[in-house]
């Protein structure tokens, strides 16, 4: 069986501005350090496809996309909030990062791969149902989610999130939706300082404090998200891929390692393998420092190779 790769030039275009951590380069690292270690032929490429607004409004309310579209500039940029911008090349990036979730759900069910890696931009994780924030303007995974859901071939979906930053936006479209549970961690507190007083039947949330390091990274997957993922048996699993807690990554302080990302996706395909035939969908989310990026996304494909 193969691992899908899925990508689209219009996903360099989009630029948030001098400076700007989420940079059109975060994808040509990837794509260079796999090449130069020799994974790149290992894979089988695709090209994203746009996604449809059908597909979108699955988890996006029509006034949003709507605002959003009016919003797009058509020189220079404009910001939605002071971390997130938008250049006129944005939303054509994003379609194409939606899209690329949806066309790796489809080959997944198919059973054309194993498995698929999006590498894709913007990211998602942080876009709720009305309001773009984070980076992000399409929720990219719970697009793919809602997708897999939508055609019937499966009846639960879990949605993993081991970027350094809390997914508010995937737990704000699917809260209390009995046919996904989500998991994340992430380091706390910190951005987007989401209330650990929420609770939700489908929700295990994993906080980690700044500089704990693999060893609170690992128990909190093991305690928490392997027991809950058991339970549930998932029969799709779809991963917010954020390589940000990495230790050289300078917007966060969990201190992780290629080697935490290889165990943590070893763990998912795992749960994955007992319950969902391995049908894994990861798409990328955070991870900012060029060369801790690349390592950790070869680290994470190489166990879904595997």
């Amino acid at each position: 069986m193969h691992t899908a790769f899925i990508t689209h030039p219009a996903c360099r275009e989009h630029d948030a501005g001098p400076w700007h951590p989420e940079a059109p380069g975060r994808l040509a690292a990837i794509e260079d350090h796999l090449i130069a270690t020799g994974l790149d032929p290992l894979l089988r490429h695709y090209e994203a496809p746009e996604v449809t607004r059908e597909q979108l409004l699955r988890v996006h309310d029509a006034g949003y996309l709507d605002a959003l579209d009016a919003r797009s500039p058509e020189h220079g940029l404009i910001h939605v909030d002071p971390d997130t911008a938008m250049n006129p090349h944005t939303l054509a990036a994003a379609r194409r990062a939606a899209g690329a979730v949806v066309q790796a759900t489809d080959l997944v069910l198919a059973g054309t791969v194993q498995n698929a890696f999006c590498c894709v931009r913007p990211p998602g994780h942080h876009a709720e149902r009305r309001r773009a924030m984070g980076f992000c303007f399409y929720n990219n995974v719970a697009v793919g989610a809602a997708h897999a859901l939508a055609g019937g071939q499966v009846q639960r979906v879990a949605i993993v999130d081991f970027d350094v930053h809390h997914g508010n936006g995937t737990e704000e479209i699917f809260h209390h939706h009995a046919d996904v549970l989500l998991c994340s961690s992430f380091q706390h507190p910190f951005y987007p300082y989401t209330d650990m007083n929420f609770r939700a039947p489908n929700v295990i949330h994993a906080p980690i404090a700044a500089g704990l390091g693999s060893d609170a990274f690992r128990s909190a997957i093991e305690d928490e998200w392997l027991p809950a993922l058991d339970r549930f048996a998932p029969q799709m699993i779809f991963i917010s891929a954020g390589f940000d807690g990495h230790r050289d990554d300078e917007l966060a302080q969990l201190c992780l390692t290629e080697d935490d990302y290889a165990w943590v996706t070893q763990a998912v395909c795992g749960v994955a393998a007992r319950h969902a035939h391995g049908r894994v969908v990861s798409v990328l989310e955070g991870g900012y420092d060029l060369l801790a990026l690349a390592r950790s996304v070869r680290a994470h494909l190489d166990i879904l190779l595997t």
